[in-house]
């Protein structure tokens, strides 16, 4: 057989073929899998490349080349559709975010750290879920993004990379082995951050979600992913809150300082300093969920102890800060 001795009528009668079987019995009657890389584009709809390619020299050279056989890649399947006339594009799916390894690793973990079938109906419906999740807004992907053999591809990922698992991994990323060495420390926790994205996904929350610079963020670290956590920054950020908050403290005649170190900003830098400080929420989003906030719920605290707050999951509060401060500190 030789490889590569398609036509543009041969590629023709493969697309078709596609289209009449559905891609799912086509790619599992002839052996291909997805495309990862490349998909061909025909008449506004997008086609594993690979897979046409090969199916097309059944049409040429009466039987199909076997998925081992060539390569999807520009040296093969590639070239050989740009030959006759064919648009191939470079596809490549964004990498999995913080929010959507911790709602796979949740699944995982609720299945017995094992992966889950593409059929299985959570994958389904996490797969519903991850195509509404605007952490990828605008940034190309395919219409194989996060579908559910992707999804369930994740769920082995992590269940591989368990330290009890004792097969062959699969290729899981520093993202998956960071989530799930969360997961191992503080179930309850994670699964309660992936309850509360679940339910901000599914009510829609995250569509008016703050715009924010997320390098302010770049040192924080928190059970939720990147979005509540985004969410409870502006929280904090919130000038009318704080100022309530600055006001409560004043009213009752107390001093303007760090609940955790004492730090007064204007006793440090005057009147540059004056009326100064800034609010912590205390209770994380994933655990307060959405819902008005109190002023009972805001601490007024200094930016260094703000930041070793935010630094590392899990978050102290103010009070367990303000001992482990004082512990640290020599006796006078």
């Amino acid at each position: 057989m030789r490889k590569g001795a398609i036509t543009r009528e041969a590629i023709l009668k493969a697309l078709d073929e596609c289209d009449r079987m559905g891609r799912p019995a086509f790619l599992e009657t002839y052996g291909f899998k997805e495309a990862q890389s490349y998909v061909l584009l025909y008449d506004g709809r997008e086609y594993d490349s690979k897979a046409i390619a090969g199916v097309a020299h059944r049409y040429t050279e009466g039987r199909p080349l076997t998925a081992d056989e060539f390569s999807g890649g520009r040296n093969h399947a590639v070239a050989w559709l740009k030959r006759e006339g064919f648009q191939v594009r470079l596809i490549r799916n964004p990498d999995w975010s913080r929010d959507e390894v911790i709602l796979a690793c949740d699944l995982a973990m609720k299945n017995g750290w094992k992966g889950l079938e593409a059929g299985a109906p959570q994958v389904q419906d996490l797969s519903r879920l991850l195509q509404v999740l605007p952490d990828h807004q605008g940034v190309p992907r395919s219409e194989t993004f996060r579908n559910p053999n992707g999804v369930a591809r994740k769920t082995f990922d992590i269940a591989t990379q368990h330290p009890e698992y004792t097969g062959k991994r699969t290729n899981g990323g520093a993202t998956d082995r960071a989530v799930l060495a969360e997961f191992l420390a503080h179930p309850a926790e994670m699964s309660a951050a992936a309850q509360r994205i679940r339910e901000a996904l599914e009510t829609g929350s995250f569509g008016d979600l703050p715009s924010a610079d997320d390098s302010d963020l770049d040192d924080y670290s928190a059970p939720e992913g990147r979005l509540l956590l985004r969410r409870h920054v502006a929280r904090e950020r919130d000038r009318k809150l704080r100022q309530k908050k600055i006001d409560s403290v004043l009213r009752q005649g107390m001093p303007l300082v760090c609940e955790v170190c004492d730090f007064d900003f204007e006793a440090v830098y005057g009147e540059r300093g004056a009326g100064y400080i800034e609010c912590h929420h205390v209770v994380p989003l994933h655990v307060a969920g959405e819902g008005r906030t109190k002023l009972s719920d805001l601490a007024l605290i200094c930016s260094n102890c703000h930041r070793m707050i935010h630094r590392r999951a899990p978050w102290p509060t103010p009070v367990e800060l303000r001992g482990l401060l004082r512990n640290r500190r020599p006796a006078i």
